[in-house]
């Protein structure tokens, strides 16, 4: 089968080879061909990869998006006749109303990926706010024209469609989390270096000024506690100053990035927790790599984080609040016993990512609906 797939993503694009990257490789194993529309990118490195994927960058705003994707998709239809279309669905959804017009003309099926929404289960900014009303309208318009909406956990967003009206044929949960356990595993020995991590954007949902209010309260019992911040962000001024004022910049260490994947297990293997405050996730993939690594994790209920987090067992659940979490960071801090044994329950619940098995499954899955389209038409 041929995929046409809307993303989101244009990293590849740019030359970089990360998760986007490396999911491709397995995925395109999968299909005879495929063609992705992306936005606009910064520098254009490279336009096809792994023998049969073609990337389609936009070469108008983000706003325009929707006029290129039926544009440019119409062409690349009528030069390929794919059986299927995607489409990553999120803030203003330009990919979404573009892969409608083009699968609407064209009666092709189309699945759209609602990976997360933007704004819930928790807004913290107006931008959220808008994102999540938007988000509301549009999906309880798309389902009624899409073949299927695909969701990558299997509580938080499919209870969301179901409020929405959505009937359960069209919810396809197809997980996003594809891990290496080659990479993402315990190491045999290693050093501590510290007592908490944070990886990912240094971003308004990713909640990092509740984790360093939450290390300036656990300062009052634990003087020595660390934090390492892992990430690049529009908000790394911000949270220097809320550390310096607060009197906890000296236990904080900024990393920008690790080069590789193999970089990012040791980060998490060299710390005694990782957490997810959250607001907003699709994944989140930073917790279930740390889980992976044998990490102990407090999260917020947010994203797959429901799906494997079982409070006190496989690691820790908090509610956006920095109190709560300096309460769950001392008492991993105080009990090596309970760190070792909800770290090991925390990677026994994460092996059912395996990341041939999942791309399989998505790649399948996604089959399967072109299949069913195809029968039904007359």
């Amino acid at each position: 089968m041929k995929l046409l797939m809307i993303s989101g993503d244009a990293s590849v694009v740019e030359g970089y080879k990360g998760a986007f990257y490396q999911m491709l490789r397995r995925f395109s194993t999968h299909w005879e061909r495929i063609d992705i529309i992306c936005p606009h990118p910064s520098r254009v490195e490279c336009l096809a990869v792994h023998g049969n994927v073609y990337f389609h960058p936009a070469s108008v705003p983000r706003w325009l998006q929707p006029w290129f994707i039926a544009r440019r998709g119409r062409t690349l239809l009528e030069m390929h006749a794919h059986d299927l279309i995607t489409s990553h669905d999120f803030g203003f959804f330009y990919n979404g109303i573009g892969a409608w017009l083009l699968a609407r003309r064209r009666n092709i099926p189309l699945v759209s990926e609602i990976h997360h929404v933007e704004g819930y289960p928790l807004a913290v900014t107006l931008r959220e706010r808008l994102y999540r009303w938007l988000a509301m309208i549009y999906l309880r318009l798309v389902w009624r024209h899409a073949a299927a909406i695909r969701v990558v956990n299997r509580k938080e967003v499919p209870g969301l469609l179901r409020e929405l009206g959505v009937p359960e044929e069209k919810i396809l949960i197809l997980p996003s989390l594809y891990l290496d356990y080659e990479v993402f595993r315990p190491a045999a020995e290693v050093q501590r270096r510290y007592d908490l991590l944070f990886v990912g954007r240094l971003v308004p949902n990713k909640g990092i000024s509740t984790i360093v209010e939450a290390l300036a309260e656990v300062h009052r019992t634990h003087p020595g506690t660390t934090l390492l911040i892992l990430g690049r962000g529009p908000l790394r001024s911000a949270l220097e100053a809320q550390a310096r004022r607060l009197g906890v910049m000296d236990a904080i260490t900024f990393v920008e990035r690790v080069d590789s994947p193999h970089g990012v297990a040791r980060v998490y293997n060299e710390a005694r927790m990782l957490i997810c405050a959250s607001s907003v996730e699709g994944g989140p993939r930073v917790t279930v790599e740390a889980m992976a690594c044998g990490t102990p994790v407090i999260s917020t209920p947010v994203g797959v984080m429901p799906d494997i987090l079982v409070d006190g067992v496989t690691g820790l659940e908090f509610h956006w609040d920095a109190r709560e979490l300096a309460q769950k960071v001392r008492l991993l801090l105080d009990n090596e016993t309970l760190r070792a044994d909800i770290g090991e329950a925390g990677r026994e619940a994460v092996q059912g990512f395996e990341a041939e098995a999942m791309i399989a499954r998505y790649a399948e899955g996604l089959q399967a609906v072109a299949r069913r389209w195809q029968e039904a038409r007359p």
